[in-house]
């Protein structure tokens, strides 16, 4: 059993959501509390996304139509460069605290602390280097200088997402679900409030700002109620040494991720306009939409897969591959229907000014698969400790991507832009795993997901 905050648990009565299921499925996961604790947190994280996925996407739309193209690239534009920047502002750490916390609980509160710390002075780096980068780009673009300046200053207080992986840690992500929705709830009022009163662009630029300060706040009250203040400050140098040491290839394979999965809208807004960015957008709002599915899955399981390391390599893997599978069946389930439907919903959401984005999404809904299976690797790539190999995968993405970007943008536009960034995604998340002897375990656990995702 682990003990103070860890996952394994003894005489704890059943959840009372329990007794809703099926009897069926009731009898297979009575007693088995850390199941319970698995589907329960996931839960939470499904009605976080599916939330966000609903309100948030009615919202993108109606601003999308009232902004049109133009301004709705302009703004993504500020979005996607502001993400280049990222990395330095998550440092890659977020896997290897949850990992720290839950292998040595008696210094939880030391490890989440130096997580804070770097976290807090990584976003302060994010946000001067992409001052300083938009500025040298486009020394003229007094606009684009306020979307960018305003958007990255919230890298500055994600460092308070430290606190999340502390509760994910815990299998307690509904404290951050409560928090980061009441507050998401509030400010898709204010973007709809702003659309009503005709606001300018810059508005919802200072809204996104806002939204990202108060889930900081939210997350921080719900810790506090725990836990004194206290235990976000006591940072161990040591600790904080030992966590970049491990985590900077992370960090830049986190950059070259960014550089990938957000050059596409860079580079249309320089080889083509903003219009093609606004585009590209509107089709990655329903394409990227579903990534938070992996996401959820990985952090709920992340705990007990490490646990499982730890007692026996064959239960790992068999986990592993049940993981796998279920990512590539719930992947396939998205991306088949909405290659068919994907002109239709478009023009239906958005209107005839983005049909364009049609076929855009048709192709880049594909991504999803690889995506997930990527998201799927993170509990691989940190039990293994194989994180060099994440940077080699990610960078040959990248250059695979920007190779392609440079030929394939001039000729399609938004199209071959997605097509770019398809085939980047399979040789990153897929098909380099052959290459490198170490991950060969891993590629065929892949294959057999791909090919068999009902096993």
């Amino acid at each position: 059993m682990i003990k103070n905050g860890g996952l394994l648990t003894s005489d704890q009565p059943n959840p009372k959501w329990l007794s809703v299921l099926p009897a069926l499925i009731r009898k297979r996961i009575e007693d088995r509390h850390n199941l319970q604790k698995i589907l329960g947190n996931t839960g939470w994280l499904f009605f976080d996304k599916i939330l966000r996925m609903g309100v948030g996407l009615l919202v993108s739309v109606w601003v999308a139509r009232y902004l049109g193209p133009e301004q709705f690239g302009a703004f993504n534009f500020a979005l996607a460069f502001v993400a280049l920047f990222g990395a330095f502002a998550s440092l890659g750490l977020d896997g290897i605290v949850v990992r720290d916390i839950v292998r040595e609980p008696e210094q939880q509160y030391e490890i989440l602390s130096s997580a804070f710390m770097l976290k807090l002075y990584g976003g302060i780096v994010a946000f001067l280097i992409s001052l300083e980068t938009i500025y040298v780009m486009q020394p003229a673009a007094t606009q684009t200088h306020w979307l960018v300046g305003i958007i990255a200053a919230g890298m500055i207080f994600q460092s308070f997402d430290a606190i999340d992986l502390w509760f994910q840690s815990q299998v307690k992500s509904k404290y951050t679900v409560i928090a980061k929705n009441s507050v998401f709830v509030i400010f898709a009022l204010v973007r709809v409030v702003l659309i009503l009163n005709k606001a300018p662009l810059i508005a919802f630029a200072w809204a996104a700002l806002a939204e990202i300060i108060a889930g900081a706040a939210g997350l921080t009250m719900f810790y506090i109620k725990q836990h004194s203040i206290l235990a976000l400050c006591c940072p161990r140098m040591n600790i904080a040494r030992r966590l970049v040491k491990e985590s900077w290839p992370l960090i830049l394979s986190s950059l070259t991720v960014s550089i990938y999965m957000r050059i596409d809208q860079i580079m249309l807004a320089q080889m083509i306009d903003n219009k093609e960015v606004g585009l590209y957008s509107a089709a990655l709002r329903f394409s990227e939409i579903w990534y938070f599915i992996p996401t959820v899955i990985v952090s709920s399981v992340m705990p007990s897969l490490i646990q499982a390391r730890i007692e026996s390599v064959e239960t790992y893997h068999n986990r592993l591959q049940q993981l796998f599978g279920w990512l590539v069946r719930i992947a396939y389930l998205i991306a088949i229907p909405m290659t068919f439907v994907s002109s239709i919903l478009i023009r239906f959401l958005y209107g005839l000014d983005y049909q364009r984005a049609g076929l855009i999404l048709a192709i880049h809904i594909w991504t999803a698969v690889f995506v997930f299976l990527g998201v799927g690797s993170t509990p691989w790539t940190i039990n293994e400790s194989t994180m060099k190999y994440s940077l080699v995968q990610t960078t040959s993405g990248c250059i695979i991507n920007i190779g392609l970007n440079f030929i394939l943008i001039p000729l399609y536009g938004g199209v071959g832009a997605a097509i770019a960034t398809l085939i980047a995604q399979i040789f990153a998340s897929f098909v380099i795993n052959a290459l490198i002897p170490k991950l060969r375990v891993l590629f065929m656990i892949e294959l057999r997901a791909l090919a068999n995702p009902l096993r």
